[in-house]
């Protein structure tokens, strides 16, 4: 995937929705909202915090709200893409600019950046979610203190992150891979998908 480097060019990647685009742009920047790039994307923060993005797919655009889960939505114009996954982001979907009504986008987004200066926001449990280590991962350790070390260094995120990559193998031969693939990873202090969160 192309690297995004403004909105502008986010814009020009998506010549039949950038006429609409450019007005639901114009009318976040009227807010105190600061624009920005975020995952190759238009992102609109404040004091540092995600408040809403602009989207474009092949059949339609939109506005995602990071907590779009505390807005009131009285025009019933929020989805959750992923039920039962997504907890908190919401997005207003639209298939053509005629849809776009500057006014009720606008109550929209001043509620979200109300929320955001409430401190409303779903904060993601880590707790529940203990780290299991499988056999093969635990021999290895015992033959290697370094990389035994190395891992236990990582953040809980990573070190999980690891485990199931390990244990989402089927085969015994695969799992030897991938456990050659990853001990120098884990002595580099490098999480398995680091490579991926910074394009």
């Amino acid at each position: 995937m192309k690297k995004i480097y403004s909105v502008e060019e986010y814009i020009e990647e998506h010549p039949h929705f950038s006429e609409a685009l450019t007005l639901l742009r114009d009318i976040i920047n009227t807010t105190e909202c600061i624009e920005t790039i975020k995952w190759n994307a238009p992102v609109y923060t404040l004091n540092n915090k995600n408040v809403l993005g602009l989207s474009a797919f092949k059949n339609h655009f939109g506005i995602w709200f990071f907590n779009g889960v505390f807005l009131k939505d009285e025009h019933n114009l929020l989805v959750n893409a992923q039920e039962n996954k997504t907890k908190a982001l919401r997005q207003m979907r639209f298939k053509s600019i005629s849809e776009i009504d500057k006014h009720i986008i606008l109550a929209y987004v001043y509620e979200a950046i109300e929320n955001q200066k409430l401190g409303k926001e779903i904060k993601p449990d880590r707790s529940k979610k203990t780290i299991v280590v499988s056999k093969e991962l635990k021999d290895l350790f015992t033959k290697n203190k370094d990389l035994k070390n190395s891992f236990d260094t990582l953040s809980p995120y990573k070190q999980r992150e690891y485990c199931d990559y390990i244990d989402s193998a089927k085969r015994k031969t695969t799992k030897q891979t991938r456990l050659e693939k990853i001990t120098p990873m884990i002595l580099q202090n490098v999480g398995l998908n680091d490579k991926y969160k910074n394009c």
